[in-house]
């Protein structure tokens, strides 16, 4: 029998076969292990952390879910619910210098990335830009900028160019109202306005839902900003300023200084301004006018001492009459601008603004009476107001000598800021009483006591000769058909190296309406009004001053529900005994 040989290549072959389908099946179970085995891990830890949680209370954040869906600063709304400020989501030009690992930061020069960022953004300051891309340092070159305009910038084909989604400070109605707001810096801090004075409670859980309520109503500050712009431009004025003020709350309804800035694009230029500007009076347009510059406010001062020195018995009758002629007090004299011939009463004093007459009434007040007056309407302190510029008065300290007291009763040696004389003018008509300037919207419960200045007749008798100064005086160009407005002018001159400064003026009218009953107080302010056609070629507060508060009045009434009627007034009959005849019937020069 023939043997059979079977070839060893083929067993050996399914050996090995077999090894490697084994060793495969091995890994993938170790495989399949290893997976189950980190599965089981996390899992494991997840549960743990669950019970953790559960029985310790403890949560992963701070706030509640509903934090992640509100802003990180809280809004800024007028008083009727009209946002002017609130914070949204938007895209920024950064200029990130190590955006390229290798090489220069820019594919192009830095000449030609400025020229066509210049093209997208023409405002630039090209000079700046350079400076940005030359210096090496990572930086914005804009701040909220459009998807629009992002995308042409992606165009320019500059990696080192991005555009980060940043939570951004918008101010809707631009400019208006930009010394009221202020803005918010690059490290989201409140700067100049409200939004610094409202930094805390703007960033605070309960800020950041419900809004800020302002006092400002943004029709009222439109139409006082557009007027004093108007006045500015005839009169070629270096700035302007005005508040409009609620005389029985104090609220603030309206307060501009001009020239003003835009909060969404604040300049450096806005807050600081070099040595040599310093020099010749200029100050930044972020500076506020109203509530940090003190003036000497002149002649509206007047009232303010003759209410005075009814209220103490020394004025009893307004038909007496002093001396017109200068006075002469050792190496002074106190003139008025032109003759006002022999004698005036009380009411032609006020009508035609007489220096003369009132240092003689404040003469037999005495210093230490109209200063006790002048402290109780706030003069010698900071005004009253929320806005962290306030400025301090320049206030003559100790006992008044007897110059002293007849120069502040005319509104000289003495400085203020506007916000200081429209408190005091709403002291003087709402019957008396005074009460500190407000930017918050007041519940009437909210509202302040304030502290009686004057006599309630004595208000009634001042709403009474402001009402004639407009009606007979220098202030005829503020009246408004209708509307009742009374007030004074007020032309001072500015002070400077040596004395005053005879061809620079600061010229005011401090006014209220409707003089029956007075609800509210509006002042409007010029600085260094020039002589124009458009105001026949006078610098006085009456040709240039005035004419605002008589085009603010019919605008801002119908808005606060006062509605222009010409069948009622103030009764001024007991009164009009005192005024020639030829004064009611012609126009007074103006103050």
């Amino acid at each position: 029998m023939t043997a059979i040989a079977i070839p060893t290549t083929i067993s050996s072959g399914r050996r090995k076969l077999v090894n490697v389908r084994q060793r495969s099946l091995l890994v993938a179970k170790l495989r399949t292990l290893w997976i189950l085995g980190v599965f089981v891990l996390v899992g494991t830890c997840a549960l743990l952390r669950i019970v953790y949680l559960g029985m310790t209370g403890v949560s992963t954040h701070d706030g509640s879910l509903s934090d992640l869906l509100v802003p990180d600063r809280g809004e800024i709304v007028d008083r009727n619910g009209v946002p002017l400020a609130r914070e949204f989501r938007a895209y920024s030009l950064w200029f990130n210098p190590r955006a390229m690992t290798e090489g220069a930061s820019l594919i192009h020069t830095p000449d030609e990335v400025a020229d066509g960022l210049l093209r997208i953004f023409p405002d630039l300051d090209r000079a700046l830009v350079l400076e940005r891309l030359k210096s090496g340092k990572a930086g914005y070159i804009r701040k909220s900028i459009l998807p629009d305009d992002a995308n042409k910038v992606h165009a320019l084909g500059e990696p080192a160019l991005e555009f980060p989604l940043e939570a951004t400070r918008y101010y809707p109605q631009g400019s208006m109202a930009a010394h009221v707001l202020g803005y918010v810096d690059s490290y989201g801090k409140g700067k100049v306005g409200m939004e610094e004075a409202f930094d805390d409670q703007l960033v605070s859980p309960e800020g950041r839902t419900h809004p800020a309520v302002l006092s400002i109503d943004f029709r009222v500050q439109s139409a006082l900003e557009d007027e004093l712009g108007r006045a500015m431009a005839e009169s070629q004025a270096k700035g302007a300023g005005g508040v409009i003020l609620d005389v029985d709350t104090g609220e603030v309804l309206a307060l501009a200084s001009l020239p003003s800035f835009d909060p969404n694009h604040v300049k450096p230029t806005d807050m600081v301004i070099s040595e040599e500007q310093a020099k010749l009076g200029e100050v930044p347009h972020g500076f506020n006018r109203v509530t940090n510059q003190v003036y000497e406010l002149g002649s509206t001062f007047k009232p303010l001492a003759v209410a005075s020195a009814m209220d103490a018995g020394t004025i009893t009758d307004l038909g007496r009459r002093w001396s017109a002629h200068p006075l002469h007090l050792g190496r002074f004299t106190i003139k008025d601008s032109h003759s006002m011939g022999d004698s005036l009463n009380v009411a032609e004093t006020l009508i035609h603004s007489s220096n003369v007459v009132t240092a003689q009434i404040a003469d037999e007040l005495g210093g230490v009476r109209l200063k006790k007056t002048m402290e109780a309407l706030g003069m010698d302190r900071r005004p009253d107001i929320e806005l962290p510029a306030r400025g301090f008065p320049i206030w003559p300290k100790g006992e008044w000598p007897r110059l002293r007291t007849m120069t502040v009763s005319y509104g000289h040696g003495i400085a203020v800021t506007p916000l200081h004389l429209a408190s005091a003018y709403a002291a003087l008509v709402n019957g008396g009483i005074w009460r500190p300037a407000t930017l918050r919207k007041l519940d009437p419960s909210d509202v302040p006591a304030g502290h009686r200045v004057f006599k309630a007749s004595t208000s009634a008798r001042s709403r009474q000769l402001l009402r004639m100064i407009v009606r007979y005086g220098t202030g005829r160009k503020a009246d408004a058909p209708g509307f009742r407005i009374g007030g004074k002018t007020g032309s001072a001159e500015k002070p400077g190296a040596g004395g005053y400064r005879h061809h620079s003026l600061i010229s005011t009218f401090a006014s209220a309406f409707p003089m029956d009953k007075p609800r509210f107080v509006v002042i409007a302010m010029l600085d260094e009004p020039q002589g124009t056609q458009a105001t026949s070629f006078q610098r006085t507060a009456a040709w240039n001053a005035a004419p605002v508060i008589g085009r603010v009045v019919p605008r801002i009434g119908p808005i606060l529900g006062i509605m222009p009627d010409e069948t009622r007034d103030i009764d001024i009959s007991d009164l009009k005994p005192l005024i020639p005849n030829e004064v009611r019937a012609s126009e007074a020069d103006g103050e």
